[in-house]
């Protein structure tokens, strides 16, 4: 289609009875024709074990072309049978013998052509060698620039995919008639493929809504997504009067903007408004600079820069979510659960009305729930609380927001933090304006002794040191643990000084062996704000946490109150309450328990201690300890909990993070990118509790290469 726009200068009524006509979405490319200009990208791998196939099924039924792995020993059985374009993704190609091998079964398998993503460092050299290894045509992602695609063309491919939309009417004449142009940024509606059509690209790349499908309903999931996408693309097209996709010029865009607007109806637009559209005012400009200076923060584009890692390299095995393997979890217990609570109410004297306003309605900002999960921390935690001292919150990410406002009440307040430190807390105090002063962990963990002297340092500076935020038990991200003594050391320092503890505890239910009792059962002088999620021990997708704040609270005129209640009132001004469905999905699960977690997780916890165990003994393989002595690498050895710290004697960061994906097929996390205040350059952290067996014993194969590879470069 590059090239081939044309001017849409029908007039009013042909344009009308162009709304009356399907448009012809079909496009034929490098000689195949695709039932509509979209290309499913190479994401889903990642997702589930058949996590392939479904994807290439479900293309192959909407009759749309697909990238497939190409991952070292794969079978092409399937993806050869297909009756739609199937593409190669070709992840590294640093042993080119291998890479040459790939080349050639994809050749004799009868695939359509290859795709290769560019690092962000460019490696312009792999490109021309795979141009001319093989007579299939080559795309080449990662290209945001018109000299990019200059530079593709001389290498001999036959196109690129970017995810610029700004520079794609540029990219898109760079490459007109030379090569094709695909778009592959951020696609989630019929209207964003009509923008990025009308903007020159040839067809579009779809990549998350495609694994939002797989993971929600497998196969089923993924075609529900391709028939929703193809729908939206036709009805945008319609409302755009373009016959056909080689007749989408510039002024579509406009139009494909107006389709997202939340006015926007199915019907017709009146003639007038296509006779006479009215002038469009250009719309204002926001400038970084101009808004809040949190965003600039790079702790704030951590998950944004994984994501992007993960999807440029999809065949790579990654050591970097921390979330729950989700095979514990079964669908049908949500109903289960649900229904559990209901029953639950019903047996305490609700009658039907209130059953149903406990579940369609609002409910209170302190949660519905709160009496349920204070029975559940008194038999499973020892942390025995009035209910009325909790919070439920939207997952403990919104707790932390609302202690943070509620407790630093001006720029001399400051929150101490344990680093490297959880993202997540940081974030919130950047966005809340507040200083945080990291309190830098030793190699087995925080040492209470540095955080008396932080205390005291922010005094003698004039500061008033009002929290210190502490993840006790199997810290993200070093997956260190304090030790008995230090929990009773902290607690008295604590007491000491007027300080609080903020004690965030997610993965103490979800790892094997003896747990130490939390500080907060451990609280004599109410010091600690225990913070709370059910995302690791009930499921994620609930997004239900909660706050333990029973300091007591002067409300003037000789009252009382709990911090709690105050906590109440900012969170009724921010998400107002949690929802009850989720409240109701999480008591379920509390009451079936009988309100110990720790009992319902136990398989769980099994499972993630053997996933650590397997990454400790195939770390100790591959790097046996005569040989990580001479690296300079040492990594420390959790009981529990998703990570594990790994120090490097060169720099762990975003570039190599990159290299790693790109020539050795593993990802992993930089553990300077938890460090407030800088530092942790030759950290890294592995999460474990993703991956299967049998990824864990090649992702620490590849690592370990890498780690040696780099290793020997910062030697020279």
């Amino acid at each position: 289609m590059t090239g081939q726009h044309v001017e849409n200068n029908a007039r009013p009524q042909e344009f009308l009875d162009a709304f009356h006509r399907a448009p012809e979405i079909a496009v034929k490319v490098l000689g195949r024709m695709w039932s509509a200009p979209l290309l499913v990208g190479p994401l889903a791998a990642r997702a589930r074990p058949d996590g392939e196939p479904a994807v290439l099924r479900a293309a192959a039924a909407a009759g749309l072309p697909v990238v497939v792995s190409g991952a070292t020993g794969r079978e092409f059985t399937e993806p050869a049978a297909a009756d739609v374009p199937v593409w190669l993704n070709v992840a590294a190609v640093r042993d080119r013998g291998a890479a040459r091998e790939l080349l050639r079964r994809a050749e004799e398998a009868g695939f359509d052509g290859l795709t290769f993503s560019l690092a962000l460092s460019a490696d312009w050299s792999t490109v021309d060698w795979l141009a001319s290894q093989t007579p299939l045509p080559l795309l080449v992602a990662g290209v945001d620039t018109a000299a990019g695609v200059r530079r593709a063309v001389e290498a001999g491919a036959a196109g690129m995919v970017t995810r610029d939309l700004e520079m794609l009417p540029e990219i898109a004449q760079a490459g007109a008639g030379s090569c094709l142009v695909l778009f592959g940024g951020g696609v989630r509606a019929g209207a964003d493929i009509v923008a990025a059509l009308a903007s020159g690209a040839d067809a579009v790349v779809l990549g998350q809504p495609v694994l939002d499908g797989l993971e929600a309903g497998g196969q089923a999931g993924v075609t529900e997504v391709l028939d929703g996408l193809v729908r939206e693309f036709g009805q945008a097209m319609q409302c755009t009067g373009a016959a056909s996709v080689a007749d989408l010029g510039h002024e579509a865009i406009r139009i494909g903007r107006a389709l997202t607007e939340p006015a926007l109806t199915e019907s017709v637009p009146a003639e007038p408004a296509l006779t006479e559209p009215a002038s469009e005012a250009a719309a204002p400009v926001l400038r970084r600079a101009d808004l809040h200076g949190a965003l600039s923060e790079p702790v704030l584009d951590t998950m944004n820069f994984l994501n992007e890692i993960t999807y440029r390299y999809p065949d790579a095995i990654s050591f970097a979510p921390g979330r729950p393997y989700d095979g514990f979890f079964d669908t049908e217990q949500v109903f289960t659960h649900t229904r559990r609570y209901l029953d639950h109410l019903s047996a305490q004297g609700s009658s039907p009305q209130q059953i149903r306003t406990a579940l369609y309605q609002y409910g209170p900002t302190a949660g519905t729930i709160r009496e349920i999960i204070a029975d559940s921390l008194r038999v499973d935690e020892g942390i025995d609380v009035p209910a009325e001292s909790l919070v439920v919150t939207v997952g403990a990410q919104e707790a932390m927001l609302l202690v943070l406002r509620a407790l630093i009440t001006g720029p001399d307040d400051v929150l101490l933090v344990s680093s490297p430190c959880y993202v997540g807390i940081v974030g919130a105090a950047r966005l809340l304006d507040i200083a945080v002063h990291p309190v830098q962990e030793r190699d087995d963990g925080l040492s209470c002794a540095d955080v008396e002297a932080a205390i005291q340092e922010q005094r003698a500076r004039g500061k008033r040191p009002r929290a210190l935020y502490v993840l006790p038990d199997h810290a993200n991200p070093s997956g260190n643990t304090l030790d008995l003594r230090a929990r009773a050391d902290l607690l008295r320092i604590a007491a000491r000084h007027g300080v609080l503890i903020l004690e965030d505890s997610p993965y103490r239910m979800v790892s094997p062996g003896l747990r130490l009792p939390t500080l907060k059962s451990l609280d004599r002088s109410r010091s600690v704000v225990h913070l709370g999620s059910f995302s690791k021990t009930v499921f994620p997708g609930a997004r239900v946490g909660f706050v333990v704040a029973d300091q007591p609270v002067e409300t003037g005129a000789g009252g009382r109150g709990l911090l709690a209640a105050e906590l109440v009132k900012i969170k009724s001004m921010v998400t107002v309450n949690t929802p009850s469905l989720s409240q109701a999905v999480v008591a379920g699960a509390l009451l079936a328990a009988n309100g110990r977690l720790s009992e319902m997780n136990s398989e769980a916890a099994a499972y993630y201690g053997e996933a650590m165990r397997a990454v400790l003994r195939r770390l100790d393989t591959c790097l046996p300890a005569a040989r990580r002595e001479a690296l300079g690498v040492r990594w420390n050895k959790p009981t529990g909990g998703f990570f594990l710290s790994v120090r490097v004697p060169f720099r762990a960061d975003a570039a190599a993070l990159n290299r790693a994906a790109q020539e050795f097929g593993v990802i992993w996390t930089p553990m300077e990118n938890f460090h407030p205040l800088g530092g942790g350059r030759n950290g890294i952290r592995l999460s474990i509790s993703y991956l299967t067996s049998a990824e864990i014993q090649e992702g620490i194969a590849r690592f370990a290469r890498f780690i040696e590879a780099e290793s020997s470069e910062s030697e020279r």
